[in-house]
């Protein structure tokens, strides 16, 4: 009998033992990730003109270019608009009909969204996210309580609550240059997006088919972020933008190597450029843990 409790008491202090042990090596390797992934002396080649990485995990920042530059932040803003919408509570399934003060009188842009369609505010919440319509996000401000100057004021204090020293709002759409922020003070408004179930849902929604009331045509909207499609990506919000002022945004959360980051993206010239960044960043994050592992592993 004395011989069996000894057993048991080696048998636990071994598991014990290895689990320390493992757990030692996970915080190696977690360390030598952030430092492998801190030199400098091999950084991703990103083309966008701003950009950022943060580590979620470590709470700090992973690189940095220009990330305390203010400059238009375009569509990225429609995440401050669907915040704002959700903390007032307003009933997702009431009707609401797209008005001609909800079309683009700035640019000029076009929606197959025309007046006189009527979708839940639900609907034009998750198309202002997931495919970035302008008109839905100008009927959710145009709807919400005082109307869209109450909208944008929120949008503003609401800015001012997360820290965003930089950051300023004068429409729900982002089609005014004036909607200006920093890469720095983005992180901060993806954070607070994600804490919202609603927008991390339909931020990462491939696409979606809205049904009119009436004999309108069934409408199929595409998510403007390629990636959200990609399975080897693990994203948790995301949001584009584009105004020839801002150049191509991009902003998400994302896992990668199971490690939480906030990537933002700003001013990328070229159709592709900030789908490229963002695929460079993760190749390279990728490959700075592979690094690690293998030294630990050496080790």
């Amino acid at each position: 009998m004395r011989n069996k409790f000894l057993l048991l008491v080696l048998l636990g202090y071994a598991l014990s033992a290895q689990a320390a042990s493992d757990d030692t090596a996970s915080r190696i390797l977690d360390d030598e990730l952030t430092s492998t992934v801190l030199n400098f002396t091999s950084v991703p080649k990103l083309r966008s003109a701003i950009a950022l990485i943060y580590d979620e995990q470590k709470q700090n920042l992973i690189y940095t270019k220009n990330a305390d530059m203010v400059a238009p932040i375009a569509s990225i803003t429609k995440l401050m608009t669907a915040m704002v919408v959700l903390d007032a509570q307003l009933p997702l399934d009431e009707e609401i009909g797209i008005s001609r003060q909800d079309m683009d009188k700035l640019k000029g842009t076009r929606s197959r969204m025309n007046p006189g369609l009527k979708l839940t505010r639900g609907e034009l919440l998750r198309l202002a996210l997931m495919s970035s319509e302008n008109r839905a996000a100008a009927a959710l401000a145009r709807t919400y309580p005082g109307g869209t100057g109450a909208a944008i004021a929120m949008m503003n204090i609401k800015a001012l609550e997360l820290g965003m020293k930089d950051t300023r709002f004068i429409d729900p759409t982002g089609l005014n240059r004036g909607n200006v922020s920093t890469a720095q003070d983005l992180v901060k408004m993806v954070q607070a997006a994600q804490r919202y179930d609603l927008i991390s849902q339909y931020t990462t929604t491939s696409s979606y088919t809205v049904k009119p009331a009436g004999r309108g045509r069934p409408m199929r909207f595409s998510n403007t972020n390629p990636l959200v499609k990609n399975a080897s990506w693990e994203i948790g919000v995301s949001k584009t933008g584009y105004i020839s002022e801002a150049g191509r945004c991009l902003v998400m959360q994302a896992r990668i190597n199971q490690r939480p980051v906030v990537i933002v993206l700003l001013d990328s010239w070229g159709n592709r450029t900030r789908i490229g960044d963002a695929n460079r960043i993760k190749k390279w994050m990728e490959s700075a843990y592979l690094r690690a592992r293998g030294s630990t592993q050496r080790s």
